[in-house]
């Protein structure tokens, strides 16, 4: 297989190194691969993958962008990222579904001189520039919107976690949970980002912990949100005890308004995908990264990696209007659909 992998390689050398002679100085022509984690949650089909094509086709009309989506598979990512590097794409923008899986492939790439961007998650490997969201911030909000929802009943509240694969502790959110006397009584840790095992968790934990001992819900993402409070609704709880999210999906920017999530986080991702555009081409085309760039990143594989962290925003219901809707992520009308038009109604966002 290595040999096999290895020959492969060297042949998409010569293509590569072909395309971009081709290509000339100007960049038009070129080939940007683009390589997305998986569709369980809703952003990578709805935003990334349409702003991305979107913002190349603005930039180089004449470009070409090679899509792929993983399906949370490492060994399928693995597959496509080998095939696009022996098509002969000019660069590369990489989501990885796990950091290390493609250090070796990434690693290639170098050699093949085919600058690979990390978008969204980190890479291992000589990656040449990346993209993503200031993590720290998404932590604070995270905190104090659960704090929010929590009120009064900050100090001593026990919040249940329920996050996804590949969990990471995320310390600056406990921290501020921690100050105001609420704690972490216990984590639950799904295989993949969907509601039903987000649900099947929920209801393992209503059963270990029991329905009085849990103030607070800290879910991973708004897919995962969706299946905690069908659990908890299940169980009978009402009202709701505070929900956290992330991506900020219709969906839950509708179950913020309806009152059964309170919080999800926004990330402009079109400023992301543009952000990422960006440093693509200038990439490509063996420009400096100095007018895209706004820090740099070291990882345990690269060193002085220009980088673009974006800032993220708290969404809850008095916040949907400075947010999502200002910038044309929705508008009022997908949001108030009949279903919510009460709830918008009493939220003060129709009359």
């Amino acid at each position: 297989m290595a040999m096999a992998t290895a020959l492969v390689l060297a042949s998409a050398a010569c293509g590569a190194a072909g395309d971009a002679g081709e290509n000339g100085a100007d960049g038009t022509g070129l080939t940007i691969g683009v390589l997305l984690p998986e569709t369980e949650t809703s952003r990578y089909e709805t935003f990334d993958r349409p702003l991305i094509e979107q913002a190349v086709k603005e930039r180089c009309g004449e470009c070409v962008v090679r899509y792929a989506n993983a399906e949370n598979d490492v060994q399928v990512q693995y597959r496509q990222m080998n095939a696009m590097l022996s098509q002969g794409v000019d660069v590369l923008i990489l989501d990885p579904v796990q950091e290390v899986y493609l250090r070796g492939l990434i690693t290639e790439a170098a050699e093949l001189n085919v600058p690979v961007v990390s978008y969204d998650r980190v890479a291992e490997g000589p990656i040449s520039g990346y993209v993503s969201f200031d993590a720290d911030a998404i932590g604070v909000l995270q905190g104090e919107g659960l704090l929010d929802g929590l009120g009064s009943r900050a100090d001593g509240a026990r919040v249940v976690r329920v996050e996804g694969p590949l969990w990471n502790p995320d310390h600056v959110a406990v921290s501020i949970l921690e100050r105001s006397g609420a704690h972490v009584s216990k984590t639950y840790v799904a295989s993949g980002w969907t509601p039903e095992n987000a649900y099947a968790l929920m209801v393992g934990a209503l059963a270990d912990l029991g329905v009085d001992e849990i103030d607070a819900v800290w879910a991973a993402n708004d897919a995962m949100a969706s299946g905690v409070i069908s659990a908890l609704k299940g169980a009978g709880m009402n009202p709701l005890p505070p929900v956290s999210g992330q991506d900020a999906d219709l969906s839950a920017v509708q179950r913020i308004v309806g009152g059964e999530q309170y919080m999800t986080i926004y990330k402009p991702y079109r400023l992301q995908a543009e952000a990422a555009t960006d440093m693509a081409l200038a990439l490509a085309r063996g420009e400096s990264l100095r007018s895209v760039a706004t820090g740099s990143i070291d990882t345990d594989t690269a060193q002085d990696v220009p980088s673009v962290k974006l800032t993220p925003a708290l969404v809850t219901v008095d916040t949907i209007e400075k947010t999502v809707v200002r910038d044309g992520m929705y508008t009022i009308g997908e949001i108030c659909t009949p279903k919510y038009r009460p709830a918008c109604e009493k939220a003060g966002l129709i009359d």
